[in-house]
């Protein structure tokens, strides 16, 4: 899930703290929306990107933008708006489990080929599960694979050396990649990738650092896609990508829209549309590798010391929710997973007390200075929280936090950056705190495999795919193996409940709001939108969803 912009268009205290973070007004490009055929949409404000489509980099533009699943094809494909999750056949066709979950068969659909001509089969696929094994920055969900083959042109076996039922999402999510091109490359971590070729429904067409433009494949398996063109803005901030949005330059955008209603809907009743699904949980992540937020006790005290109301008020316009209520510190995402909230958990509430933050931090040993600041060993409670400039309501949330932590003798400072060095810094450690979205997933093993999971984290300079705070807990790594491993739905609600526990009595992450698949649409170029009535996919303009979204749209007669 990714996190997007905020348009600055409030009053008050708001519009102050948002302002502060939001630069140039003037879109980064020339939209060529008045087109038809040609749907433009945008996943996120980035500035001026590389050209660099690899799928396997968090950095790269493709996965930036949001790209990457119009070139390249998954196994299957899933909507998380349904519980349990629906799968759809994808370049699998169907899948089957052995050997006590240690084995996944998938029968691959025949007849597809790469926009290069190359043919996709079995061969190709178990090719490119070997690669990821061989190579761990590329496997960036930690999967214990063991190796993969393909006894004919349509099945693909996959083992692996522990049993993973519930990883079906993680492990069919895996987007297709040409051996042919691949083989070649020495790094796949690091390739550039320049000149995409999958089985996608789109073929990159032209690129500049201020937007990249793919076309229709022709020879696409389900048959050339029904919108023609795909224009994907490199924005330089919220403001341009918003400002595209109420012009009618942007069709498509994955953006938190401040006063949305006023601001977006009431310019264009009849068009301009927006539908949001909280899919996830927002948390602030602290470096548990540096002072003084690898103190349990300063940890306690933030939990304590932030606003989570004020944030969702101010920050985020009450269009994403505080976590509150039972069980709310625990970080299970509500009410969408509230079935896994128990007797055991629903005393886990999060809590605004700013005296009690005090009171903790004055149990561990610290002192309050002259200044106003607590302090021990000589040492001030001081830290950063970094975050890209371009999500302003990020930023936003950043500084209610400062605010807000000051006042319980925390010296608090926001640092606004750019959406590639930000991803950097939190892949490699080199931040102290950021906010940052969650991991969502037909489960809340997803949420907790993200913030929990040590085979994902990498020590500090390292690329990390997850865990980035850096947090080791046997327990932790135990009750992930225990759920994947069976689809027993009471040892499954055991291992869940358990890693509820470790994060609200430990807060390797601290709980702030329940993240949505932002979605806000124009609807008078293109029909065919998920919506309440149809909720056929999330409605966010990223990867992987948004691949099944544009095969939904037709254009407008």
């Amino acid at each position: 899930m990714r996190k997007k912009a905020v348009l600055a268009t409030a009053f008050g205290a708001a519009a102050a703290l948002a302002l502060a973070a939001c630069g140039s007004s003037t879109p980064s490009t020339t939209s060529s929306s008045g087109s038809s055929s040609t749907l433009v949409m945008e996943s996120s404000p980035s500035g001026p990107v590389s050209r660099d489509f690899n799928p396997f980099s968090s950095t790269s533009a493709g996965n930036i933008l949001g790209s990457t699943n119009m070139v390249y094809d998954a196994l299957l494909q899933f909507d998380l708006l349904k519980s349990p999750a629906t799968t759809y056949p994808w370049l699998a066709t169907s899948y089957k489990w052995s050997n006590n979950g240690e084995t996944i068969t998938f029968t691959l659909r025949s007849g597809v080929k790469f926009t290069n001509g190359e043919a996709f089969n079995a061969s190709e696929a178990a090719w490119e599960f070997n690669l990821i094994k061989k190579n761990a920055a590329i496997n960036t969900n930690g999967l214990p694979y063991a190796g993969a083959s393909a006894p004919n042109a349509t099945t693909l076996v996959i083992n692996f050396t522990r049993p993973v039922y519930t990883l079906l999402y993680q492990i069919a999510s895996t987007v297709m990649i040409p051996k042919g091109i691949w083989s070649k490359v020495s790094n796949p971590a690091t390739y550039s990738d320049t000149d995409p070729v999958g089985t996608g429904p789109y073929k990159l067409q032209s690129f500049s650092p201020q937007a990249v433009f793919f076309t229709a494949n022709t020879s696409f398996w389900q048959g050339a896609p029904k919108v023609s063109r795909l224009e994907f803005p490199a924005y330089d901030s919220n403001t341009s990508a918003n400002t595209a949005l109420e012009q009618n330059q942007l069709d498509w955008a994955g953006n938190f829209v401040q006063n949305i209603k006023q601001d977006f809907v009431n310019k264009d009743p009849a068009s301009h549309k927006y539908w949001d699904y909280g899919l996830q949980t927002e948390t602030l992540i602290p470096n548990l590798t540096k002072a003084p937020l690898n103190d349990l006790a300063v940890r306690q005290a933030i939990s304590y010391g932030v606003n989570r109301q004020e944030i969702s008020n101010v920050g985020e316009d009450t269009q994403q929710p505080a976590v509150q209520g039972a069980g709310s510190l625990t970080g299970i995402t509500l009410p969408l997973d509230k079935s896994y909230v128990t007797s055991e958990t629903a005393g886990y509430v999060a809590t605004y007390d700013p005296a009690k933050a005090k009171q903790v931090l004055e149990a561990d040993g610290w002192k309050m200075g002259s200044n106003g600041f607590f302090e021990k060993g000589g040492k001030p409670l001081a830290f950063s929280i970094e975050d890209p400039s371009a999500y302003t309501d990020f930023i936003t949330d950043d500084q209610i936090m400062a605010q807000e932590l000051k006042k319980v003798g925390m010296d608090v400072t926001v640092t606004g950056t750019s959406v590639q060095k930000w991803t950097t810094d939190l892949q490699t450690g080199n931040f102290q705190a950021m906010a940052h979205w969650g991991n969502g997933g037909p489960t809340p093993y997803f949420l907790y495999d993200n913030w929990l999971d040590t085979t994902i984290t990498a020590p500090i300079g390292k690329l990390a795919n997850g865990n980035y705070e850096r947090y080791n807990n046997p327990q932790a790594e135990n009750d992930l193996k225990s759920f994947a491993a069976t689809n027993d739905a009471a040892t499954q609600l055991k291992d869940v409940v358990d890693m509820e526990k470790i994060v609200a009595t430990q807060l390797p992450v601290i709980p702030l709001f329940y993240g949505v698949a932002w979605f806000d649409y124009n609807t008078s170029k293109f029909t065919g939108w998920p919506s309440p009535s149809n909720p056929y996919a999330p409605g966010e303009p990223a990867g992987p969803f948004n691949e099944i979204t544009v095969l939904r749209l037709k254009p407008v007669k």
